[in-house]
């Protein structure tokens, strides 16, 4: 995937086959072979008291309801405003299917269907949450977990990868963030100007402002309804909803707060990051470089790829191949942290670069 270029009737590595890249295989794309993708629903409740949804993709003859098993687990935390019918997730249920693996797709608040019940949604580094979500995988299930964050769900798991450090491990045995927008700055500033503003903050905000608006009608003394009417771009969409819901002082103080890529050198287990630098909204300028990670992150940035899109074959292509190489990567690190036993956390497993 760090070679990835995608098929020539979908431009190359400048800024249309970025947007090409990004859109195409989001909307046509092929993203599973075989049946569709089924899901199994549950109702988790939070510390706080409300509740969060998750999909599982549960094996043959086996049901959520029965014992823990030694099967492997990945658990997909979505991107902004995605779910487990995002095409990235059906490709990976598809993956695990195949492969004969447990799945699970953890909705953020607000995202799977129904509005949350708390004075909060969610935002790109959510990492308690994250957290608390991997705990209770962890305490259900026997055998290797790893975890895949796609776009803000990528930020957001790897924030919480940092702040976990060595404890982390007791969770996962690997991570994974694509298309993660790691300098959150950086990745407001060009998705708020030109065709990113017209394009990607329209199709966000068609959902995310309604949302708003209920959230406010449930809690009218924490949101003010004219200001959040006026919101046009994610700049200010966070000044007036995201950064005061989730205890920011204003976009500025959660942008930097909330970014993975100052701390990527404090990650203790596996982690890959890929990128792609011809990513309409994560400007390729702002991701980190080798000598800004630490040993235990793997850098994958090819050239093309688009946002979340990394299509491949002929028209109209599919979406496989990214969790085929992601995971690929992931369960050799499963396999490893197997025949090691239990691995010291402050030496990276081989194959870590």
């Amino acid at each position: 995937m760090d070679n990835y270029r995608s098929p020539a009737w979908l431009a190359g590595d400048g800024e249309l086959g970025g947007h090409l890249q990004t859109i195409w295989p989001a909307l046509f794309s092929t993203r599973y072979q075989g049946p569709r993708p089924v899901f199994q629903r549950e109702r988790w409740t939070t510390p706080d008291g409300d509740f969060i949804d998750v999909d599982r993709q549960e094996l043959p003859g086996v049901s959520p309801g029965t014992p823990p098993i030694a099967r492997p687990l990945l658990v997909l935390f979505h991107g902004l405003e995605g779910s487990s019918a995002s095409h990235y997730a059906q490709a990976f249920a598809n993956w695990s299917r195949e492969n004969g693996w447990r799945f699970a797709v953890p909705h953020f608040r607000g995202c799977s269907g129904e509005m949350n019940l708390a004075p909060r949604a969610y935002h790109s580094g959510d990492y308690e949450e994250i957290g608390w979500i991997l705990d209770r995988m962890r305490a259900e299930h026997a055998g290797p977990i790893v975890a895949v964050g796609v776009s803000l769900g990528g930020n957001a798991l790897l924030r919480w990868t940092e702040e976990a450090g060595t404890e982390a491990s007791r969770n996962v045995s690997a991570v994974a963030g694509i298309s993660a927008p790691l300098d959150l700055a950086a990745g407001g500033a060009a998705i708020g100007r030109g065709v990113n503003r017209q394009i990607y903050t329209r199709m966000f905000l068609k959902t995310m402002l309604p949302k708003a608006l209920r959230k406010a009608a449930q809690f009218p003394k924490l949101l003010d309804v004219r200001t959040l009417r006026q919101v046009r771009d994610l700049y200010q969409f966070d000044n007036v909803f995201t950064a005061p819901l989730h205890g920011f002082r204003n976009t500025e103080d959660y942008w930097a707060r909330g970014s993975a890529k100052p701390h990527l050198h404090r990650i203790r287990v596996p982690a890959l990051v890929v990128n792609a630098l011809n990513d309409p909204f994560v400007p390729g300028h702002s991701l980190p470089q080798r000598g800004e990670v630490g040993a235990f992150v793997t850098l994958w940035q090819p050239k093309h790829g688009g946002h979340v899109g990394f299509p491949r074959g002929r028209w109209p292509g599919h979406v496989l191949t990214l969790p085929e190489q992601v995971m690929g990567w992931l369960s050799g690190h499963v396999a490893v942290a197997a025949s090691a036993g239990q691995n010291d956390p402050s030496v990276p497993p081989p194959g870590v670069s």
